[in-house]
């Protein structure tokens, strides 16, 4: 069965369940060798394929160590190794996904394909950006930013049961910037030497574009944690600036020169041909040039 075939499935979740189908028959069957995911998740050993793996977690709902394991594997997998592994974490989340399509139909009288079509969105947005994998449980992250998809959809649509707090578990948004568009503020501190300019683009996509780190880190050559480590550091920075005045007043040139001398540093000590020490006094606070 193909994509241009008639009998090819109107509902997205529909299409994607018999596109798994394809994935997951014959000799060439998707898995996941369940050794390489860490010790002490109660999982079963060795290589599984991946519908054994639904059955598993389906039989196990309260084995919530195993369950991130798996879901964190198979989000770093769809990000980083191509459409087949979508689909596998589509369809590893289709019971979840199928749960929350039934319940926002009570009431819809549209298409019930427009729904799963939305749903769909919303699970794929977040897999491909928007968890966050060093935070826990990212399966009820996925599967909740489905459900706003869908219940946003009914709400424009005026038939939307109201839902207690929905609003309150949808995780960490952007904040509000109080001193103008945050693009603007990020680009300000790159030409004060506050952000290395290798290291602009990755930021504006992580903090700015809401971009999934995995692939950003891979393009750069270097790990997840590396890359968080160095964007955290990059928050610490402007949080500080922000507070001094750097980013929203004219900055003297001694203050600049501090700057830059700081960035000299931190790219010779990445790369590891730190010579001298820079000067130790403090940045002086923004001043009238």
């Amino acid at each position: 069965m193909t994509v241009s075939d008639p009998d090819w499935p109107d509902s997205p979740l529909d299409a994607v369940d018999a596109a798994f189908a394809a994935l997951t028959c014959g000799p060439g069957t998707m898995t996941l060798d369940l050794d390489t995911l860490g010790p002490d998740t109660g999982l079963p050993d060795g290589v599984v394929p991946l519908p054994a793996l639904r059955d598993w977690l389906l039989r196990h709902p309260r084995a919530y160590a195993a369950r991130d394991a798996v879901w964190r594997d198979l989000v770093r997998r769809a990000r980083l190794d191509g459409p087949s592994w979508v689909i596998a974490a589509v369809a590893m989340a289709m019971p979840a996904l199928r749960r929350n399509a039934g319940r926002l139909r009570v009431g819809w009288s549209g298409d019930a394909a427009d729904l799963d079509a939305e749903i769909l969105t919303g699970f794929l947005t977040a897999l491909r950006d928007r968890v966050d994998l060093a935070k826990p449980a990212p399966h009820a992250a996925l599967c909740m930013a489905a459900w706003r998809a869908g219940h946003e959809m009914l709400k424009r649509a005026g038939t939307a049961v109201p839902v207690e707090d929905v609003e309150h578990v949808t995780g960490p948004r952007t904040p509000h910037v109080p001193y103008g568009h945050p693009d603007l503020l990020v680009r300000r501190a790159a030409r004060l030497g506050l952000i290395e300019h290798t290291d602009l683009d990755p930021y504006i996509d992580l903090r700015l574009g809401h971009r999934s780190i995995e692939p950003i880190a891979a393009r750069l050559g270097i790990t997840v944690d590396a890359l968080r480590k160095r964007m955290n550091g990059i928050d610490e920075r402007l949080a500080d600036a922000l507070a001094k005045g750097l980013l929203t007043s004219v900055v003297s040139p001694k203050a600049r020169a501090y700057l830059q001398n700081q960035s000299v540093h931190r790219t010779r000590t990445r790369t590891g041909r730190v010579t001298t020490r820079p000067g130790r006094t403090a940045p002086p606070a923004a001043a009238a040039a």
